[in-house]
């Protein structure tokens, strides 16, 4: 089967600490797979590594078959990322918000049109295409944000902790939603801490710690190994302990731009 992702001994580090260290794993064409780790574990480093939001220190990645570093503009053509944080503009519409993107993204302007509308409907916000974004819940502001990142059909679908926050319902609906775009070709590469949501979804499941993959299989093996009725978080507290990770972050902003290093905060 041909891989859509490939990380080849990806390495990152700042200054004197590793976050990333030597990992390697690969995801298949058509897969939903799961990154699950502790806070600090390194899986939102990864994610920018291989959306060219940050260059690796050591190793290499190539993502639909093409290099993170030397081909960091097309690789941005064929992803698309869904963070925690809105990529929106509050006082613009969501079609406002959408001619912005689709310019960015070279988009043609009739493509854009009628793309915006059917995006909008697929996600039930089209009645609202009048309203200014700064008026959205939080969960009609992540379906946003997730219609902002399938704009220009990306064929890779990275989805950094895409429901965190989210009432029971709208957290329902776009695990819902990422199934039916998986179902209709997209790759998708996931983070998440509910590991409900991670053992819904998930094809296959890497499991991070202190930088290192310590595990990747299907969550029905990976469970089968700890025992017979272990749960996903019954396998990730055997793999990466008890101890709680929380720590102060020193963190620095890189704003996002699709033909740019850039996105949020790392």
């Amino acid at each position: 089967m041909q891989l859509a992702i490939e990380a080849d001994n990806l390495t990152k580090r700042f200054g004197r600490f590793t976050a990333v260290d030597q990992v390697t794993f690969d995801v298949k064409q058509g897969e939903i797979f799961g990154l699950l780790g502790p806070n600090g574990a390194g899986k939102t480093t990864i994610i920018r590594m291989l959306c060219t939001l940050l260059l690796p220190s050591d190793g290499t990645a190539r993502v639909a078959g093409l290099d993170v570093v030397k081909q960091a503009d097309d690789v941005r053509r064929m992803i698309g990322v869904v963070t925690e944080k809105l990529i929106m503009y509050d006082r613009l519409t969501p079609v406002e918000n959408l001619k912005v993107f689709g310019k960015l993204y070279n988009v043609p302007n009739d493509v854009l049109k009628q793309r915006s509308e059917d995006l909008l409907r697929l996600v039930d916000l089209w009645e609202w295409r009048d309203h200014k974004v700064g008026e959205f819940s939080s969960g009609m502001r992540q379906r946003m944000n997730v219609v902002r990142a399938l704009l220009h059909e990306p064929k890779i679908l990275f989805l950094d902790e895409p429901t965190i926050g989210l009432d029971p319902t709208t957290a329902h609906n776009i695990r819902h939603f990422v199934q039916k775009l998986n179902d209709g070709g997209i790759t998708i590469l996931l983070t998440t801490h509910y590991m409900d949501e991670a053992d819904q979804l998930s094809d296959r499941i890497a499991i991070i710690d202190k930088g290192q993959i310590v595990a990747v299989d299907t969550p029905k093996n990976l469970k089968t190994k700890v025992g017979s009725k272990a749960t996903l978080e019954d396998v990730f507290i055997k793999l990466t302990g008890e101890k709680m990770r929380d720590a102060p972050e020193k963190r620095r902003f890189i704003p996002w731009h699709p033909h740019g290093r850039g996105g949020g905060h790392f």
